[in-house]
């Protein structure tokens, strides 16, 4: 394992907020784990996992030792006649594996092309785009445990996914004799994941359910799509609404679009006919946070460095460079006023995606 003291972390978030961490640690293998345990001074330590910095917050330095996940490998590690089963090291970035699956024949992730982050992290967030979540096409995945040293493995359900949720994101109860409590209750804070396992069903179906997706496929007049089609409509669209982090720091949509009952939603179509709404499998009504955001008229506006992106109200900028870089309170002071604002209109909180740190 590599480790690194008072390591710059703006180059480890794609927000490029100046920070620094205490102590870093580049993990490659999954027994580099088990070395941090044992290691008299990093052991005993607290533990801020780091993948592709996508989904942070950085409001200062980080103290906690900070475990980058840079665990290589993909494989096909199985194919039987309902799926194949691909595993991919924590470590690769999700659109290197989208675009590995499809070049090896493999479809089935490719309406999640240029989602943002690595493949450890995916589980976490329970990632998704266009019609289709990480859960749709999860087998199991590897974890370590910080605090017993052992490796476990969990299934879907163990994972316990939810909308941009899973176990990784709650801590365990307070009471481990609590009625219920298990190691599967929250995980936060104690699992590291090592490496995932993709189900790409057999045979492959294109998802194609979103508005965007089907209007390109009606320009170009294409009755069944293929994989490879429908990955470069999803780049194109991505790339239109969305800024690089290359280019322009973010952390891709910073709140999660609420769900509301079909009695709330008629009331609020009552008072704004025009508000963007998808009805869910299970009753609720799903309404665009963007849209919300952008009738408050955000969208393009500023609060220090903090912006609000003038094609996507959904997305915060970093509208400072290099060191002279937005701060992470001026990020929250701007999703506070944005919050604020939705709330006193439309009677909506709207709930952050990002971690803050």
């Amino acid at each position: 394992m590599l480790v690194e003291k008072n390591a710059p972390l703006q180059a480890c978030n794609t927000f490029g907020i100046v920070a620094r961490a205490q102590t870093l640690v580049r993990v490659r293998d999954p027994l580099d784990l088990r070395a941090i345990l044992a290691d008299p001074e990093l052991g005993p330590q607290p533990k801020f996992v780091l993948g592709g910095g996508s989904n942070i917050v950085l409001t200062g330095d980080v103290r906690p030792v900070v475990l980058k996940m840079e665990i290589p490998g993909i494989r096909l590690l199985e194919e039987t006649p309902r799926a194949w089963i691909v595993e991919v090291g924590a470590g690769v970035s999700w659109h290197e594996a989208v675009v590995w699956t499809l070049a090896q024949g493999l479809p089935g992730l490719e309406n999640m092309a240029l989602i943002p982050g690595t493949v450890g992290a995916s589980p976490v967030q329970n990632i998704g785009a266009y019609g289709v979540e990480l859960q749709d096409r999860f087998e199991s995945l590897d974890a370590f445990d910080l605090l017993t040293g052992q490796t476990f493995t969990l299934d879907a359900a163990q994972c316990g996914f939810g909308y941009r949720d899973s176990v990784f994101k709650h801590a365990a109860p307070a009471d481990p004799q609590a009625a219920g409590a298990s190691r599967g209750l929250g995980l936060a804070g104690r699992a590291v994941i090592t490496r995932v396992r993709l189900r790409l069903p057999k045979p492959w179906k294109p998802v194609l359910g979103y508005l965007d997706l089907e209007r390109r496929r009606v320009q170009a007049g294409i009755d069944q799509p293929s994989a490879q089609q429908i990955f470069e409509w999803v780049c194109d669209i991505r790339r239109s609404k969305l800024p690089d982090p290359a280019l322009i720091g973010n952390a891709g949509s910073f709140f999660k679009n609420p769900s509301v009952t079909p009695e709330q939603c008629a009331d609020i179509i009552a008072r704004e006919p025009k508000i963007v709404h998808y009805p869910m499998p299970d009753g609720s009504i799903k309404l665009a946070a963007g849209w919300l955001i952008d009738a408050c008229g955000w969208k393009g506006k500023s609060v220090g460095k903090a912006g609000v992106y003038d094609k996507q109200a959904l997305v915060l900028v970093n509208r400072g460079q290099g060191l002279d870089s937005v701060t992470g309170g001026e990020v929250m002071t701007l999703a506070g006023a944005i919050q604020t604002s939705v709330y006193e209109r439309f009677g909506i909180r709207l709930e952050p995606e990002p971690v803050v740190i």
